[in-house]
């Protein structure tokens, strides 16, 4: 039998493996990437989920899954309060995510007693990270949108080229960004940049990690724009990063 049929042997548990239809939940839940890829559709848009990746659902969201041929995800629900700040929020890379869920996997929970103190330990991790460190929103106007979140995924794309690309000029994108969320593209785009970062060290990441995770090209690259942003010096943050943000 091929390995990426292994999943399908237990029926109950092949949605880990195949995805599943729209469905929604009464808490919120996790939707962690352990291998392959997927995709994630909800609210009417679609993200595509590496290795380890993870996002936040919030309760009551309609959502469906699917996952390519030979990976896996899980789905932890979580206790009610755990709620993400917008309907779905994306966490990339947390690392302390991924040791609770490979630990999990390996003692293999079954009664609720036993999931309890996982769910509990997500959770934690969770609201460690749930506030943006910088304040940033994503635009509303649909194109805009759409080239914002490819800014985030590929940060070597210049403005200028994501802009042709979704049939616009420059100067309109700047002017959206600025109206509809106070920022100018490079600062918007840095900002959000340095929010994954925050979030991966708060999460138990490194810091060249946090870079490499963030788009920066070196952990030097990555402070000094934590620094400039946050007006930490980067001593502190090279000594003590997750003391330094506010994160013990």
């Amino acid at each position: 039998m091929p390995v990426t049929s292994l999943g399908t042997v237990v029926a109950e548990n092949a949605i880990r493996f195949l995805g599943h239809d729209t469905h929604q939940h009464d808490e919120p839940h996790l939707v962690y990437v352990v291998t392959g890829t997927a995709r994630l559709q909800a609210d009417g848009e679609e993200w595509r989920l590496a290795r380890q990746e993870a996002v936040w659902i919030a309760p009551r969201v309609p959502h469906a899954l699917r996952v390519d041929g030979g990976g896996m995800v899980l789905g932890p629900t979580l206790t009610p309060d755990d709620l993400p700040r917008c309907r779905v929020q994306p966490l990339g890379v947390v690392p302390a995510i991924i040791e609770i869920m490979t630990t999990a996997l390996g003692a293999a929970p079954g009664t609720s007693e036993e999931v309890r103190p996982f769910r509990q330990a997500i959770g934690h991790v969770l609201r460690g990270i749930s506030r943006q460190y910088f304040p940033v929103v994503l635009p509303t106007h649909p194109a805009v949108r759409a080239l914002a979140r490819e800014a985030l995924r590929t940060p070597s794309l210049t403005l200028e080229r994501l802009a042709a690309q979704h049939r616009m000029s420059p100067r309109q994108v700047q002017r959206v960004l600025l109206d509809e969320t106070g920022l100018p593209f490079t600062r918007w785009r840095n900002r959000a940049r340095m929010n994954a970062a925050v979030e991966h060290i708060l999460g138990g990441g490194e810091l060249t990690a946090a870079a490499r995770a963030a788009g920066y090209a070196t952990r030097a690259g990555l402070l000094r724009a934590l620094s400039r942003e946050s007006g930490i010096p980067v001593s502190a943050l090279t000594a003590d990063a997750v003391g330094a943000l506010g994160g013990r």
